[in-house]
């Protein structure tokens, strides 16, 4: 080390994390950035990410159209359900207007979107080469200001003054600084305390985020009396493939044809509405929604109109000639599954399948009723992927004013503490997820925590 002082010490080496030191080493400020991964993981779980949603006045960058203020808010008030800070919320979506411009400033490359179920060309701007050419361009920008970079650097102790950040520790080193951003993430890989709020139906769980956000940080951040903001059962969770890795399997295990044809437990019964709105706005329900399933499975049913429509994740599906020879691949009862799709076939309406609007094309008298994309499932060869939940990140963490500083418990902020990223989402996602709002909650709260730091550690 050439020093064990700073102006600013950073914990976590995300985007958040990678943004407010390199905001604050353009400021002036000396940054140390304590990364609790080795090299070749750095990132968290940035390096699985594909896009970024910016509120745009016009097009911007890759993007088309207009996404204002009030339509980004309404999409977020739907899926969190109103639960989610309206202060900060609209300020971030505010600020975003300028993050794809300010990533491009530092290196990062963008692309338009592919086509598929995702249509996300208007509201959300492409990483060309996904999340690890974001991490790895930032990384570069970052050491070239002269941020100190440490790997394998696990922070697993904090020194306060009562609110007042003193220092981290990583084992026996000891990082002091006059300021801090904690941005080190949630606690998904941490399966323990999933457990407290889920039970041991975590077991089925499969964990797409990376392994080194097992909470240690939130953990000693609540440890410290500051106020804590969302719930443990609270996370980002999508259904994906069930043949995926226990740990960072990441985007490549998503499966985004649910939209497309049909989900059925391991009963062979449906259980939601597939075609309840477009798959960016509702893909991330689909985690909990397999969670609360027998054993927490789930299984797509799809036919061969829906092949070419949609991203194909990095696992082959099943494939069979006939619903019963298919429903056998997949360990389901062959003739429970054989009604399931007659009765789903037999009761869609009129209209015309259209999967780039909603299209209106619904089913009648189904126990549920798919209300959109409601194309039969007749034509050979039949496919199945099967579904377990996905833990992205979780939404327990810890509560910030409009500066990003860190509250206690008695609701003032503490003077030099800032967070960002995963480790305080909660104040924006109460629950439910909007597809790329996870990297512009990174991205804005960033910018924010290393300005705010900047300007106390500088005296300005």
């Amino acid at each position: 080390m050439n020093s064990n002082s700073f102006d600013l010490v950073v914990a976590g080496g995300g985007q958040a994390g990678l943004i407010a030191a390199i905001v604050a080493a353009e400021a002036g400020c000396s940054v140390c950035l304590l990364e609790g991964a080795p090299l070749e993981y750095r990132g968290g779980n940035t390096r699985h990410t594909r896009n970024l949603r910016p509120m745009h006045k016009g097009p911007l960058s890759v993007l088309s159209g207009t996404y204002d203020e009030e339509e980004y808010f309404d999409d977020l008030l739907r899926v969190t359900k109103g639960k989610t800070n309206e202060p900060l919320a609209r300020m971030m979506l505010q600020r975003s207007q300028t993050s794809v411009q300010w990533l491009e400033q530092r290196g990062v490359q963008f692309q338009p979107p592919l086509g598929g179920t995702l249509h996300l060309g208007r509201t959300n701007a492409f990483f060309l080469g996904g999340g690890k050419q974001l991490v790895n361009a930032l990384f570069r920008h970052a050491e070239s200001l002269g941020v100190e970079v440490h790997y394998n650097a696990m922070v697993d102790k904090l020194d306060f003054d009562g609110d007042r950040f003193r220092a981290a520790w990583v084992g026996d080193l000891c990082f002091s600084g006059k300021t801090f951003v904690a941005a080190a993430g949630g606690f998904e890989a941490n399966l323990d305390w999933l457990r407290e709020s889920w039970g041991d139906v975590v077991d089925n769980f499969l964990i797409r985020g990376t392994p080194y956000n097992t909470g240690g940080l939130l953990k000693l951040m609540l440890e410290q009396n500051f106020q804590s903001v969302g719930t443990a059962d609270q996370c980002h969770a999508v259904a994906i493939d069930g043949r995926a890795p226990k740990f960072d399997g990441g985007i490549c295990t998503r499966v985004d044809c649910v939209s497309l044809g049909i989900v059925v437990n391991e009963n062979a019964e449906r259980f939601y509405d597939e075609g309840e709105d477009f798959w960016p706005k509702r893909y991330a329900i689909w985690g909990r929604l397999v969670a609360k399933q027998p054993n927490q499975v789930g299984h797509v049913i799809i036919d061969q109109k829906a092949i070419g429509k949609f991203m194909p994740p990095v696992f082959p599906p099943e494939k069979a000639n006939t619903i019963e020879e298919l429903a056998e691949k997949i360990g389901l009862d062959s003739k429970v599954l054989a009604k399931t799709v007659s009765d789903y076939n037999a009761a869609i309406g009129p209209g015309e399948f259209d999967h780039t609007e909603l299209d209106g094309l619904a089913t009648d008298g189904l126990a549920v009723n798919k209300t959109n994309w409601a194309r039969s499932i007749a034509t050979p060869p039949f496919y199945a992927y099967t579904l377990k939940p996905g833990i992205t990140f979780t939404y327990l963490g810890v509560k910030i004013d409009a500066q990003g500083r860190v509250l206690t418990q008695n609701g003032q902020p503490s003077p030099n503490t800032f967070a960002a990223g995963e480790i305080m989402a909660g104040n924006v996602l109460g629950e439910g997820y909007l597809a790329g709002i996870g990297m512009t909650i990174g991205n804005v709260f960033g910018q924010i925590a290393g300005e705010e730091a900047a300007r106390y550690a500088l005296n300005r």
